[in-house]
C-alpha cells in the first residue's frame, strides 16, 4: 500500500467512527433502542444493512477460492450457507412470521412460543447460550478472513509469538467495536448502510475491469493439497467452456491428492446442501439476521426489507465473478486459492488499491457489527436480566451491554489462533454446529406438541455434538458426516424431551397459533376459532407454499445471471435472465401483490 491507500482507509475508518459515535446518545435510551432502534428503522436501511452483513471478508474470500478452482460449479457448493437461499424463505413467509411475535431477541420469542414457566425459561436459557457461542464462532470466522486479508496489505510482523494476520484481525475488531458498542443497532445499520455504499462502488469498479478481460480456451487453476499428500498446493489444467458451465456434474473428477476432492462426489453434495437449507429455511434463522424483522414495523416492511436485501445480496456475485476470472487471468501468481482475492487487490494501481481495501473492510466490519450486537442481546436481555439482575437499572444494563459485546469480540479473537483456515470454521459452522440447531428450530413452528423441554434438550444435544465433533472426529471426513451426527442427536434429544414430558398449556399456544398464523400440524389448536380465521389463515398458507416454490429457483437465477454476464458466456446468461423474469413475473401475483395490499401491525 502507498501513502495514498493508507489515506483513503484512515479516511474510511475515521468516518465509520464518527457515524457511530453520532448515534450513541440515541442508542443509549433504553435496550430497546440499543438493540432494534425503537423499530423505527426504515425497511430499506434494515435491508441494505442486511445486504451488507451478509458480504463479508471471510465468506468472499471462501467462495472466490471455490469459483476460481472448481469454476461456476463452484456457486452449488456454497449452497450450504454462502448463497444464504434463506433469505427466499425470510421473504415469503418466516421474516412476517418471526416479527409478528414482537420480541427483542430468538430466545425471548421461546417464552412467547412454550409460554414463561419453566419449560418457556429453560428453552429460553438454552437458546441464548446457544445463540452466543454461534455469536463467537462467527466473530472467529470473521477474524480470521478479515486478518489474512489486512495481513497481506499491512505487513504487520510476528509479536509475542502471535502471528502477524492475529494482529491485522485485532487492529480492524478493535476499530469495528468501538462503534458497534457505542451505538448499537442504530450505528450498525447506519454505518452498513454507509457501507453498502463503499461495497457497491468496489464491485461496480472490479466487475467493469474484469468485464474487460477475455480468459483463454484452455488454463491452470490451483487447488489445495490434503496434509497426507504433503499440503502445498499444485496447479490443475482446465477449460473455459468447463469451467464456466452451470450445468452440475454428478463427479468432479477432482485429483485425490486434493481438499476439494471431498466435493468429488457433486451431485450427492450439492442434493445434500439443497435438503439441508430448505430444511433451515423454514426453520427460520437467528442473530443479526432475525434481529432485523424483529425490529421491522409490520408484515408488509418485512416483506420489503426481505426483496431489497436479496436484490442487492445478487450483486455479491458479479464481484465473486469477477474476481475469479481475474485471479485466473493472473496464471501462475496464486497458490493458494484462498488468496486469490487480496492477490487481485494487490495488482491495483495506487489510490484505486485503497479504495477497494476500504470497500473490502466495509464487508468484514458490517458482518462483524451486526453479529456482536446481536450476540450481546442474548446475554443482557436473556439471562443477565431474566436470571440474574430483573431489576437492573438502566445504567446497568447498558453496562451489560458494553461488556457482553466486548467478552464475545474477545473470546472470538483469540479462538482464531485454534483455527488453521476459513473454509474449516466456516463448514463447521454450517454443517455442524449449524446443523445441531436446525431440527428443534424447524419444529418449532410445524408441531403443535413441540415443547420447551424438548426443544432445549434438541438445541443443547446438537451444540454439544457439534462441539465434540470439532474436538475428536478425523479431519478427512467429509462435511455432510458432521451434519448427519449432530441432526440426528439433536432430533433424538427433541423428540424424546418432548414425548416424555407435558405438551405446552392451551392459551399459550392458541395465543401464538392466532399471532403467527403457521402452516403444519395445528389441527388441534386450530379447532379453537372460528371458521372465518382459519379460512383467512389457511389462504394466507396456500400462497405462500405456493410461492416459495418459485422463490428459491428464482434467488438462484438471480444469482447464476450475474455471474454468467462477467464471464461472458452469453447462452447460461439469456437463460438465466429469461428465467428471472419468468419467476419474477410469477412472484409479484402470488406473493408481492397480496403483500402490498395488506399489512398486518
Amino acid at each position: 500500500m502507498g501513502a495514498i491507500d493508507f489515506i483513503i482507509v484512515a479516511i474510511y475508518m475515521v468516518a465509520m467512527i464518527i457515524i457511530g459515535m453520532w448515534f450513541q446518545r440515541k442508542a443509549s435510551q433504553n435496550i430497546d433502542s440499543y438493540f432494534l432502534g425503537d423499530r423505527e428503522l426504515p425497511w430499506w436501511a434494515l435491508g441494505a444493512s442486511g445486504m451488507s452483513s451478509n458480504l463479508d471478508i471471510s465468506g468472499t474470500m471462501i467462495i472466490v477460492a471455490l469459483v476460481y478452482a472448481i469454476g461456476a460449479r463452484g456457486f452449488y457448493i456454497e449452497i450450504r450457507g454462502g448463497v444464504t437461499l434463506i433469505m427466499a424463505f425470510l421473504m415469503i413467509f418466516i421474516g412476517k412470521w418471526s416479527r409478528r411475535a414482537n420480541v427483542m431477541t430468538l430466545a425471548e420469542w421461546m417464552e412467547f412460543r412454550f409460554g414463561s414457566d419453566k419449560e418457556g425459561q429453560l428453552a429460553r436459557f438454552i437458546t441464548a447460550v446457544t445463540s452466543i457461542i454461534m455469536t463467537i464462532a462467527m466473530i472467529t470466522y470473521f477474524a480470521i478472513g478479515g486478518g489474512k486479508f489486512l495481513d497481506k496489505f499491512l505487513g504487520i510482523p510476528e509479536f509475542l509469538g502471535l502471528p502477524s494476520h492475529f494482529w491485522a484481525a485485532s487492529i480492524l475488531i478493535f476499530l469495528a467495536t468501538i462503534y458497534t458498542v457505542a451505538s448499537g443497532l442504530y450505528g450498525v445499520i447506519w454505518t452498513d448502510v454507509f457501507q453498502g455504499i463503499l461495497i457497491f462502488m468496489a464491485i461496480g469498479y472490479v466487475s467493469f475491469k474484469a468485464f474487460a478481460i477475455d480468459l483463454p480456451q484452455e488454463f491452470m487453476v490451483s487447488m489445495p493439497l490434503k496434509e497426507s499428500a504433503g499440503g502445498g498446493f499444485q496447479a490443475y489444467a482446465t477449460s473455459f467452456k468447463d469451467w464456466t458451465s452451470i450445468i452440475p456434474k454428478w463427479n468432479l473428477n477432482i485429483d485425490s491428492s486434493s481438499s476439494y476432492s471431498m466435493y468429488n462426489l457433486f451431485g450427492v453434495a450439492v442434493l445434500f446442501y439443497l435438503f439441508k437449507v430448505i430444511l433451515e429455511g423454514t426453520g427460520g434463522t437467528g442473530n443479526y439476521m432475525i434481529q432485523r424483522y424483529f425490529a421491522a414495523k409490520n408484515d408488509r416492511e418485512a416483506g420489503l426489507l426481505s426483496l431489497f436485501w436479496t436484490f442487492l445480496l445478487s450483486f455479491r456475485w458479479p464481484f465473486i465473478a469477477a474476481m475469479a476470472v481475474w485471479g485466473v487471468s493472473l496464471a501462475g501468481k496464486i497458490s493458494d486459492p484462498e488468496m486469490v482475492l487480496p492477490a487481485v487487490v494487490s495488482t491495483l494501481p495506487a489510490g484505486i488499491k485503497g479504495f477497494l481495501i476500504a470497500g473490502l473492510m466495509a464487508a468484514a466490519m458490517s458482518t462483524f457489527d451486526s453479529t456482536v450486537n446481536a450476540g450481546a442481546a442474548y446475554w443482557v436481555k436473556d439471562i443477565y436480566l431474566t436470571m440474574v439482575n430483573p431489576n437492573a437499572t438502566h445504567k446497568q444494563q447498558m453496562k451489560h451491554s458494553y461488556i457482553a459485546s466486548i467478552l464475545l469480540v474477545i473470546s472470538g479473537l483469540f479462538l482464531t489462533l485454534l483455527i488453521k483456515n476459513i473454509n474449516e470454521i466456516w463448514g463447521w459452522i454450517t454443517m455442524s454446529i449449524g446443523a445441531g440447531l436446525l431440527i428443534p428450530q424447524l419444529v418449532r413452528w410445524y408441531w403443535w406438541r413441540l415443547n420447551g423441554y424438548g426443544y432445549a434438550i434438541g438445541m443443547a444435544a446438537g451444540t454439544v455434538s457439534a462441539i465434540l465433533w470439532k474436538i475428536l472426529a478425523p479431519e478427512a471426513l467429509p462435511e455432510y458426516y458432521a451434519f448427519i451426527f449432530s441432526s440426528l442427536l439433536s432430533l433424538l434429544g427433541t423428540i424424546l424431551g418432548t414425548l416424555m414430558t407435558r405438551s405446552t398449556e392451551k392459551s399459550v399456544l392458541k395465543n401464538f397459533y392466532e399471532k403467527t398464523r403457521p402452516f403444519g400440524i395445528w389441527n388441534k389448536v386450530r379447532a379453537e376459532f372460528p371458521a372465518e380465521f382459519i379460512e383467512e389463515a389457511r389462504k394466507e398458507n396456500r400462497r405462500d407454499i405456493f410461492s416459495i416454490f418459485f422463490a428459491v429457483p428464482w434467488q438462484i437465477s438471480l444469482f447464476m445471471m450475474w455471474m454468467m454476464l462477467i464471464m461472458k458466456r452469453w447462452d447460461n446468461f439469456f437463460i438465466t435472465l429469461v428465467l428471472t423474469i419468468i419467476l419474477t413475473t410469477i412472484l409479484y401475483f402470488s406473493w408481492f401483490r397480496h403483500l402490498s395490499v395488506k399489512s398486518k401491525k
